[in-house]
C-alpha cells in the first residue's frame, strides 16, 4: 500500500451543488426518504433509493451535471469515460438524452448485466484488464480528442452527486447519513451539502472490510492506494477503486466525520434484508451503508439515520444466490 502526497484542490461549495440541482432537475429522479419498519427501537432509519433512478444508481447526477455543461465542439467531439459499471452506464444514458457520442471503458470484470445496459444505451463499450481502466481513456482523449468524464475525481461529478445531499436534507433533519465510499465523488457531495446545511449531522463513509483503502487513508490522514489484486476481492464490484480521488480526499478530510468497513456476509445479509423487508433490489454496494446500521451499531451514533442505497443493478445470477437460490 502506498501513500500518496498532492497539493490541495479547491473544494465544491453549496453554491455549485444547488446549481447543479437545477442543471440536471429534467435528467434524474428525485427520490423520496423511505422509512423502514424494521429499523431498529430508538434507531429510526430511512432509507434513499437512489437504485430507482433511470440508469439504478447516484452516478446519472454526476454525470448529468458534468455533460450538461459541455460547450457545443466538447459535444461534438464526444465524450470518453472509465468505470465498472454504474458511472459507465450514467454517462451513456446522459449522452444520449444530450445527443452525445459516448465511449465507454469497463474492466473485464464488470457483470454482464451493466456490460449489457452501457450498450443498451447507445454507447461504444472497450473492455480492458482491470490494471488498464484508468489508464486507456486519458489515451483515447489523445488520440481522438474525446472530453474526459470522470467517475469521481472532478468537480462538476462532485456538485451533481452532492445533490443527494441536497434532498436529504430538504426532507428530513437527520443524525447521522450513511454513504458509501469509493472513489469518493458520491460522499464527498453528499458531506458538502450536509455539513452546510445541517452542520451537527454526522456523515459517515462505509465500505466494504476488503477494500478498506479510504479507511487507512481516513485514519493515516494520507491518500492511500490498494492494488487491484485487493479490492477485487468485494462482492461490492462499484466500490472497488483503488484508492479515492484527489479532490475527494479534501472533501472527506474536511466534512467526513467517520469511516466504517463492513464484511462480506454482512453486506449479502444487508442485501436479503433490504429485497425481502423493503421490497428494494439493490446490489452490494449499494447494501453496505444497511450492513453499516445493522452491525456497527455500537460505532455510529444514535438518532435519525438515513442509509444512501447507492445503486440497484446486481446480476440476477448472482442476486438468486445471496437468497439460497429461494
Amino acid at each position: 500500500m502506498t501513500a500518496i502526497r498532492t497539493a490541495s484542490p479547491s473544494l465544491v461549495t453549496l453554491s455549485d451543488i444547488q446549481a447543479a440541482a437545477a442543471r440536471i432537475r429534467d435528467l434524474v429522479v428525485r427520490t423520496p426518504l423511505l422509512p423502514c419498519v424494521w429499523a431498529e427501537d430508538g434507531r429510526p432509519l430511512w432509507l434513499k433509493p437512489e437504485n430507482l433512478q433511470a440508469t439504478g444508481a447516484f452516478k446519472l447526477r454526476g454525470a448529468s451535471n458534468a455533460l450538461a455543461q459541455l460547450d457545443a465542439d466538447q459535444r461534438a467531439r464526444g465524450v470518453v469515460a472509465q468505470s465498472s459499471g454504474n458511472h459507465a452506464q450514467a454517462v451513456a444514458y446522459a449522452a444520449a438524452r444530450l445527443g452525445i457520442r459516448a465511449t465507454i471503458v469497463m474492466p473485464d470484470t464488470t457483470p454482464p448485466v451493466k456490460l449489457e445496459a452501457t450498450r443498451s444505451f447507445g454507447a461504444d463499450v472497450l473492455i480492458v484488464p482491470p490494471a488498464e481502466r484508468d489508464v486507456r481513456p486519458l489515451e483515447l482523449v489523445a488520440e481522438y480528442g474525446y472530453t474526459h468524464i470522470p467517475p469521481y475525481d472532478d468537480a462538476r461529478i462532485i456538485a451533481g452527486q452532492g445533490t443527494v445531499g441536497l434532498e436529504i436534507a430538504s426532507d428530513l433533519e437527520a443524525d447521522v447519513v450513511l454513504v458509501p465510499v469509493s472513489g469518493g465523488g458520491l460522499i464527498s457531495g453528499v458531506a458538502t451539502a450536509i455539513k452546510a446545511l445541517s452542520p451537527r449531522t454526522r456523515v459517515i463513509a462505509v465500505e466494504p472490510e476488503l477494500a478498506a483503502d479510504a479507511l487507512e487513508s481516513f485514519r493515516s490522514g494520507r491518500r492511500v492506494t490498494w492494488t487491484p489484486e485487493q479490492t477485487y476481492r468485494t462482492i461490492a464490484d462499484g466500490l472497488r477503486t483503488t484508492s479515492v480521488g484527489v479532490l475527494p480526499f479534501e472533501h472527506i478530510r474536511r466534512y467526513v466525520d467517520d469511516v466504517v468497513t463492513v464484511s462480506e456476509s454482512e453486506i449479502v445479509e444487508a442485501t436479503r434484508l433490504l429485497g425481502r423487508r423493503s421490497r428494494l433490489v439493490v446490489e452490494p454496494s449499494g447494501a453496505v451503508t444497511t450492513a453499516a446500521y445493522l452491525f456497527r451499531s455500537s460505532s455510529l451514533p444514535a438518532g435519525r439515520t438515513v442509509a444512501v442505497v447507492s445503486g440497484g443493478n446486481v446480476d440476477p445470477a448472482k442476486y438468486v444466490e445471496y437468497f439460497g437460490g429461494q
